[in-house]
């Protein structure tokens, strides 16, 4: 039996380690297709470089094992039954659960690998990872700069452009430039159909070489009395070319390994996502107090007293306003009215920071969630593929792959579904981060059930007898 058993894994192990390495290899060389632009020709050395890409590839093991593990599971499984060997175990007094007992209880063992890289090694990895492209772009201030967005990368700037184009992606299309740098707000605005971005090897400054554009500048009236405000118009000019020099030299002294960035919830680990949480909590618990407390005062709540029955005027009348005239009905009103308005304004106000602080909060307490139900999904995963695999009776890379490929798109679907509704508070971050997983355990379970009896994964002549029995019924039903 010890035989059959180190057989059943080895058959198992060969085709996960194949696509186990095969997934991580296309998960890397997908995210090194989205970002190595940014850090490549960029003066970065290549020490560097590979460090980077090794990083990124530790982030993306706990993606890879339980893909690898559900397409192994389907071909490992496939290859038995599409050789006939389940027909000579079966014959030989050997059930199903009893064959792929060793494979679970090695996926259980790979399940709780995947939990420890999730725990220890992908944070410091994504640690790693996230500072040192944080690093080079504050090295290369113009890689921070995104298309479509407004830009606050460079101190003292906020920067717009639509378009990023050029072997260095430092030309820019229809820019728009507002300069803080005099701190008297957004009171210069500059626009140009194209930019381009310079910077001299060992220099402080970072050039602007604005084209074909416009500049409008409203002078600050900060200080100034209201005569002198009247004499100080603004000042707008057409130009063909503008240049302006940005000091960067803050930028400078960035190592490129430095570690700066810390408190993400990709970097900790779930005992200091934990902490982390409960922190964040007692911070939120406090402004939602300050915030109740605010609302409180300014509504005039605390200006009402309960007065002893003895001293209550007994020819009040209700409604209350009943007792006032009639102007002073109006000015009773009109201060509720004002009241309310003011509150509903800063309640207005207010809301999308209370959201912002709601959905950071919902991040971490998602995190937690969801690493321990991704390790979990290995064994989900594994009983999908797993009965799967010996229901259609095929193996090697083809159907499997795309079995295994349709299946996990459902459950990474279903998973950042999950995880868009925890943090908008539309779902708990319990639900958010296990509904993936808890989802697909009823069809793990059911095809484990159908293998174990032998029953194909869909019969389709029950489906058309089911059909014909409603046509028959219903049409006994006009006959009659």
């Amino acid at each position: 039996m010890k035989k059959l058993d180190i057989y059943i894994i080895k058959s198992f192990l060969k085709p996960f380690f194949a696509t186990f390495f095969i997934i991580l290899f296309v998960l890397v060389m997908q995210a090194v297709w989205v970002g190595f632009d940014e850090i490549s020709g960029k003066g970065v050395s290549m020490s560097f470089i590979l460090k980077f890409i090794g990083y990124l590839a530790l982030t993306v093991v706990p993606m890879a094992m339980p893909i690898g593990i559900l397409l192994s599971s389907i071909m490992a499984l496939g290859d038995f039954a599409e050789n006939y060997e389940f027909a000579a175990i079966k014959s030989a007094g050997i059930s199903l659960k009893r064959f792929i007992l060793p494979i679970a209880l090695l996926t259980v063992f790979l399940s709780s690998i995947n939990f420890l890289f999730l725990n220890y090694v992908f944070p410091h990895a994504t640690l790693k990872q996230k500072n040192m492209f944080n690093n080079v772009k504050k090295k290369q201030p113009a890689l921070a700069l995104i298309p479509g967005t407004f830009n606050t990368a460079i101190p003292g700037y906020i920067i717009k452009f639509d378009e990023k184009y050029g072997e260095e992606n430092n030309f820019l299309k229809n820019v728009q430039i507002s300069d803080l740098s005099a701190r008297h707000g957004k009171v210069k605005i500059i626009t140009a159909k194209e930019a381009e971005i310079t910077t001299e090897e060992g220099s402080k400054y970072m050039a602007f070489i604005l084209k074909d554009g416009h500049f409008f500048e409203e002078y600050s009236y900060r200080g100034k009395k209201k005569d002198e405000r009247r004499k100080m118009p603004a000042s707008k000019a057409t130009f063909e070319t503008y240049t302006i020099n940005v000091d960067v030299s803050s930028f400078s002294d960035v190592g490129l390994e430095d570690e700066k960035n810390k408190t993400d919830r990709q970097m900790l680990s779930l005992s200091q996502i934990k902490t982390r949480s409960d922190t964040l909590k007692i911070d939120y618990d406090i402004s939602q107090k300050n915030r109740a407390l605010r609302f409180y005062v300014a509504s005039g709540a605390k200006n009402l007293h309960s007065y002893p029955d003895s001293i209550i005027k007994q020819d009040l009348v209700s409604p209350i306003l009943d007792n006032f005239k009639l102007k002073e009905k109006i000015t009773v009103l009109d201060n509720a009215l004002l009241i309310i308005e003011r509150q509903i304004k800063n309640v207005k106000t207010s809301t999308p920071r209370f959201k912002n602080q709601r959905k950071y909060l919902n991040q971490y307490d998602h995190e937690f969630h969801k690493r321990i139900a991704f390790s979990f999904a290995c064994l989900v995963l594994f009983f999908i593929g797993a009965p799967l695999g010996s229901i259609i009776r095929k193996g090697g890379f083809g159907l499997p792959m795309v079995m295994a490929i349709v299946i996990f798109v459902i459950y990474f679907f279903i998973s950042e579904l999950g995880k868009n509704l925890a943090e908008e508070s539309a779902l708990t971050a319990i639900v958010g981060g296990w509904i993936s997983t808890a989802i697909l355990l009823p069809f793990g379970i059911l095809l484990t059930r159908r293998a174990a009896k032998d029953m194909g994964l869909f019969n389709i002549d029950t489906f058309f007898d089911s059909i014909k029995k409603l046509f028959n019924s219903s049409k006994q039903k006009k006959s009659t």
